[in-house]
């Protein structure tokens, strides 16, 4: 695993072989490095290899354009997918690329870096994958069936994926009535709301700035029946804990997804023993991994992500899944 420091140039290393790399903070832990070598099997393409690299969040600024830098510069570094610093890429190292996908822009954030005819590319793939995911969960017309409402935790790249995506939903039976999104700091609750102002929507947004969890056991405690609970924070995976307390209590017939599959996952915990009570559906990140990683690989390996082939590589996965 290569773990990227700050540097004032940017050396590069020359693979000798096609590299496929997983920019995060914990790679070497993700299930994903067990499970990229029976994909790229099944795919046809067993010579292409993962390598980690490692930052801290919030990384020095070098950092982040070194490894832009492999990426761009070594012919045989084909892309890479971004976790935990999907903004701090794109606030880093943005005139690096040639071309930035509208999502990207839109967002903020690079989740995805591919090379297409000698140019390096910024893609933000989690409005899609993350939208697919919940879709999934959720199913057609759920807040026009249920009235419910959606409270995110978490104003990073996925928690303004996820409003992205359910802004430009076209049936207004599958956009919430109102949203609500805290954050522990107020800069990434800006830019949220600079995004959605840029566009237009009928939804209802709330920005609260907050990392008391047991304000947020009352934010979450005042939802109407039917309202989906995301955890998007980070919590219980790069950083210990839960937005919120084991006393909160999540709005009954409810849906809790904790965007995660691995880690301590308290929030999943907390969702889980409320499950009967509350008669809720508790989704983990595992379906997210799923979708994420593929539509990844079909990007940087330039290949179509048929509905045919993702179940295929969704079967691979299973039998490597973490257990709890």
């Amino acid at each position: 695993m290569l773990r990227a420091g700050t540097l004032a140039q940017y050396p590069i290393v020359h693979k000798q072989v096609p590299t496929f790399y997983f920019v995060g903070v914990t790679t070497s832990q993700s299930s994903i490095m067990r499970v990229f070598p029976r994909w790229m099997e099944a795919l046809g393409r067993p010579e292409i290899v993962i390598e980690g690299i490692d930052h801290k969040l919030h990384d020095d600024r070098d950092a982040y354009r070194s490894t832009v830098a492999q990426i761009k510069f070594d012919p045989l570094s084909l892309g890479a997918l971004v976790t935990s610093h999907k903004i701090d890429i794109m606030e880093a190292a943005l005139d690096m690329f040639d071309v930035v996908d509208e999502a990207a822009r839109l967002t903020g954030e690079i989740s995805c870096i591919s090379k297409r005819e000698g140019k390096l590319v910024g893609h933000a793939k989690d409005p899609l994958t993350g939208g697919m995911s919940l879709d999934a969960v959720l199913g057609d017309g759920y807040f026009g069936r249920t009235g419910g409402e959606v409270l995110c935790f978490g104003a990073g790249g996925s928690g303004k994926a996820i409003a992205l995506h359910l802004m430009t939903k076209r049936d207004p039976a599958d956009r919430p009535r109102r949203m609500i999104v805290v954050n522990r700091s107020q800069p990434r609750l800006d830019t949220l709301r600079q995004m959605v102002e840029n566009l237009r929507t009928d939804i209802a947004f709330e920005y609260i700035c907050n990392e008391d969890a047991h304000r947020n056991d009352e934010i979450m405690g005042a939802l109407p029946e039917g309202s989906v609970v995301i955890n998007a924070t980070g919590l219980g995976k790069d950083r210990p804990g839960s937005p919120i307390t084991d006393a909160g209590k999540f709005p009954l017939h409810g849906v809790a997804w904790e965007i995660n599959y691995r880690g301590q996952l308290d929030f999943w915990h907390q969702a889980k023993a409320q499950e009967q009570e509350r008669d809720l559906i508790v989704e983990d990140g595992w379906l997210y991994f799923l979708h994420g990683w593929t539509q990844h690989i079909a990007e940087v390996l330039h290949i179509e992500m048929k509905p045919q082939l993702f179940e295929l590589l969704s079967k691979l996965a299973e039998n490597l899944r973490p257990t709890r």
